[in-house]
């Protein structure tokens, strides 16, 4: 079994792409696969063979730039899609939720938790934030698969690539399509 917080072997490159987008070096797309279990993880050798597979998904001559690895994380960690999402609704009020004050929590938390329950500024309520709607699908994981700018004539993946990242983890997973 994985340690908390273990990385795959190109997760400092990763990383270091990331810091750049978030300051406005560059800007770049993401597909972020997680377990439909927001607790799973895997064993460390499914994840380095997910994340291999991810990168045949994406081989070829304009994938200069591509990378695929993996993360696990020691608390759920919310696996946001970054200007992707657009609005957030409450599931108790159907008010909409403020983009700003979403941001703000997640750095507040650094996007990652040991309890999901908010108070939601539109109603006062006690929500979990995993059960808000977000357009622009966020996920919340303690483990991912992670593809910097994949590039190919589907972006996303179907639901047969899908369940072959799942048969191969061992859990169903889903995609959070995120761009920085």
């Amino acid at each position: 079994m994985p340690t908390p917080g273990s990385q795959g072997p190109n997760h400092q490159a990763l990383v270091q792409a990331t810091r750049s987008c978030i300051v406005g070096a560059a800007s770049d797309g993401y597909i972020r696969l997680i377990p439909t279990d927001l607790n799973w993880q895997p064993a460390s050798g499914p994840a380095e063979a997910a994340a291999a597979y991810g990168s045949q998904l994406f081989s070829g001559s304009d994938n200069a730039d591509k990378r695929v690895d993996y993360e696990f994380y020691e608390q759920v960690n919310l696996i946001d899609a970054g200007e992707n999402t657009t609005r957030i609704g409450c599931t108790l009020c159907d008010g909409d939720i403020d983009l700003e004050w979403f941001f703000g929590l997640i750095e507040e938390d650094s996007g990652s938790y040991e309890s999901l329950g908010v108070t939601a500024p539109c109603c006062g309520a006690v929500v979990l934030l995993d059960a808000l709607r977000y357009d622009g699908p966020v996920g919340f994981a303690r483990f991912e698969v992670i593809a910097m700018n994949p590039a190919r004539g589907r972006y996303e993946l179907d639901a047969q690539e899908l369940a072959e990242v799942g048969a191969i983890l061992g859990h169903p997973v889903t995609q959070v399509l995120a761009h920085y």
